[in-house]
């Protein structure tokens, strides 16, 4: 499909008809989606029902095979890209599960990412201003970049870390893969704020979340939800209140699909 003037001038990810395996189990049967720079949108739906298969294969995750489909991003195919041409390109990644990297500060290791997203040199100096700045923004501690990636970090520190690195690349798309995944209260409305503070014109989002209590501090343009590797409802922000009553069985009956499989995907 050819792209459109839009999709370039904003940058725009354009999924079209996406099918996905992993390990010759397909997963995603089908999605279509567009998030434009500067909205939100959130992609909820039960475990298994392909959300993070979905943020791995935008992203060219080894393991993960596109196996029908496109994926556009300015309007360009990327498909054919590795997962750090990607990055360069303005798409960014935040795992549901950082890993944590032994003897790498967390400043190192933001200056090392953005030498290779950017593909500029920078000096420690003009680095560490523009990290201080993005810092000072989420409230971040000068203790906490000092400290090895992730290492003995709390599940929020880590969040928080990945926010901060979504801070320093400034991507054009974000895709959050379950970031309030096991936070507590207070470090779920932390690292939403955090968020929230980079949400702009600049910055598309997508949202990956089981829960609806993210969406209490990130208000999305639209709501997508996935079952069983479909995108089966996508509404407003108004969305998110009725599926917290319904819950995903009962929008499942409502729409009249089959049960949940017994085996998740």
């Amino acid at each position: 499909m050819a792209s459109t003037m839009e999709e370039v001038r904003v940058a725009t990810l354009v999924i079209r008809g996406l099918r996905a395996e992993v390990e010759g189990k397909e997963i995603l049967r089908g999605i279509d989606l567009e998030v434009p720079q500067g909205e939100v949108h959130a992609i909820m739906g039960p475990n298994g029902s392909g959300k993070s298969t979905l943020a791995n294969v935008i992203m060219g995750r080894p393991g993960y095979v596109r196996t029908a489909g496109e994926i556009r991003f300015r309007g360009q195919d990327i498909t054919g890209l590795k997962p750090d041409q990607r990055a360069q390109l303005g798409l960014f990644l935040a795992f549901q599960y950082p890993t944590e990297i032994p003897g790498v500060s967390v400043v190192n290791f933001l200056r090392s990412a953005y030498k290779a997203v950017k593909g500029e040199q920078i000096s420690a100096l003009a680095f560490r201003k523009r990290l201080k700045e993005k810092m000072t923004l989420l409230g971040i501690e000068d203790a906490m970049v000092a400290r090895y990636v992730n290492q003995g970090f709390s599940g929020g520190e880590k969040k928080k870390n990945e926010v901060l690195q979504l801070a320093v690349l400034e991507p054009e798309i974000a895709i959050l893969d379950e970031t309030d995944s096991g936070l507590d209260i207070d470090s779920l409305k932390a690292v939403a704020t955090g968020i929230q503070q980079l949400v702009g014109p600049q910055l598309g989002v997508l949202l990956i979340t089981h829960y609806q209590r993210i969406l209490n501090y990130i208000t999305p343009d639209r709501i997508h939800v996935m079952m069983d590797g479909k995108i089966v409802l996508s509404a407003g922000p108004e969305l998110a209140g009725e599926l917290e009553r319904k819950g995903y069985e009962g929008l499942r009956k409502e729409l009249g699909l089959a049960p949940e499989p017994a085996e998740p995907a």
